[in-house]
């Protein structure tokens, strides 16, 4: 073979190594582009799916006399707003409600306050039983028989010492019974649980306004220290300025 068929030869296969070196670059982009938009169709589901899961109505029971939120129970119709944020297994939301409690009842009945009490279930770790959001549970049980405020009264003084079992079913509803709360309808509330996932919703829109501590007590909004003093005096700065 002459020199110029040689050298035709190999501009051939030279030809031919640069055609099959662009067929597979081409392969390459045409699977990269396919992965791409594989890819972006996932995450436009995904993000469809978050839209519209979040978009759907949370599934939980509505207990009497809440808040327009869903998430607190109302005591008094007063022009002040005094917000308390509790667990019904934090020793200092007992110390608090001992210690306020009869101001802020005298303030509710003569109309100068609106007293709502979120439950909370911050502490269910504190206990064996998940008694933080058992007994938020039975606070709006005690709200359809018209006595909550009684209630988390009742149940914050007979609080159980953090560590155990806590409090069962039945001592919850024995302390109902201690504010009145006879009708069988209470009891069957409490030991079917009928509010539970109400209180993951309070205890989620108590993370959802900052509220990170219990009691968090808000007057008007505004935070103030947990201290009788400091909410009275809040209360009295509210009315000076409406």
């Amino acid at each position: 073979m002459n020199k110029k068929h040689q050298s035709r030869d190999a501009r051939t296969a030279k030809a031919a190594r640069a055609a099959n070196l662009a067929r597979q670059r081409q392969r390459q982009r045409t699977l990269w582009i396919s992965v791409i938009a594989v890819v972006a169709l996932v995450l436009a589901g995904l993000t469809g799916w978050a839209i519209y899961a979040s978009q759907q109505p949370v599934d939980y029971a509505v207990p009497a006399n809440t808040t327009a939120d869903e998430a607190g129970l109302v005591d008094g119709d007063g022009p002040v707003t005094v917000e308390i944020w509790l667990d019904f297994h934090c020793p200092a939301c007992q110390t608090f409600e001992e210690a306020s409690a009869p101001a802020l009842d005298a303030l509710v009945d003569e109309g100068t306050i609106t007293r709502v009490y979120y439950p909370v279930s911050f502490l269910d770790r504190a206990s064996t039983t998940e008694f933080s959001t058992r007994s938020a549970a039975s606070a709006a049980c005690a709200a359809d028989g018209g006595a909550h405020e009684q209630y988390v009264q009742a149940l914050l003084a007979v609080q159980p010492p953090q560590g155990g079992a806590a409090l069962s079913n039945d001592d919850l509803i024995q302390v109902g019974e201690s504010v009145g709360l006879t009708d069988p309808a209470f009891a069957e509330c409490v030991r079917d649980q009928q509010y539970r996932s109400w209180t993951r919703h309070a205890t989620d829109h108590a993370a959802q306004q900052g509220v990170t501590r219990t009691p968090t007590v808000r007057v008007n909004g505004e935070e103030v220290p947990p201290l009788t003093e400091a909410v009275l005096e809040a209360v009295e700065d509210a009315q000076a300025g409406s």
